[in-house]
C-alpha cells in the first residue's frame, strides 16, 4: 500500500476551502465544534467508529461545551493528505447529526 500521497500547500488550501470552520494548524487541520456535552460524547463515539471503518484517526479534546477535531496523517509522518480531508468531511456530518448547537 505505501505511504499516502502528500498534499501540496495549494491542495490543503483548496481542501480548507470546503470545510467551512477548519483550519490548519502546522500539519494538521483542526475544528472546534460549539456542542452540549452528552452530545459531543455521542459524536465521539460515532466518530471512533466511522474512524475504525476508514482506518483513518482523529485526536479528539472533550470540553464541557465544546469538541475539537484535529487531523494528520500519521503513516505519512504527521503531514496532511486526502485522508485527511475526507475524515475531516466525516466528522462534520457526524456532529451535524448529533446537534452541534451554538451555547448562547
Amino acid at each position: 500500500m505505501g505511504v499516502p500521497r502528500l498534499l501540496s500547500d495549494e491542495e490543503i488550501a483548496q481542501g480548507l476551502a470546503g470545510l467551512p470552520g477548519w483550519e490548519r494548524r502546522g500539519d494538521e487541520i483542526t475544528c472546534t465544534y460549539p456542542i452540549r456535552y452528552h452530545a459531543a460524547v455521542a459524536a465521539i463515539v460515532t466518530i471512533a467508529d466511522r474512524s475504525r471503518r476508514v482506518q483513518h484517526h482523529a485526536d479528539r479534546d472533550l470540553r464541557i461545551d465544546s469538541l475539537r477535531a484535529s487531523i494528520t496523517t500519521h503513516d505519512a509522518g504527521h503531514r496532511l493528505t486526502a485522508a485527511d480531508f475526507d475524515l475531516a468531511h466525516r466528522i462534520d456530518a457526524i456532529v451535524a447529526a448529533h446537534q452541534a448547537l451554538p451555547l448562547d
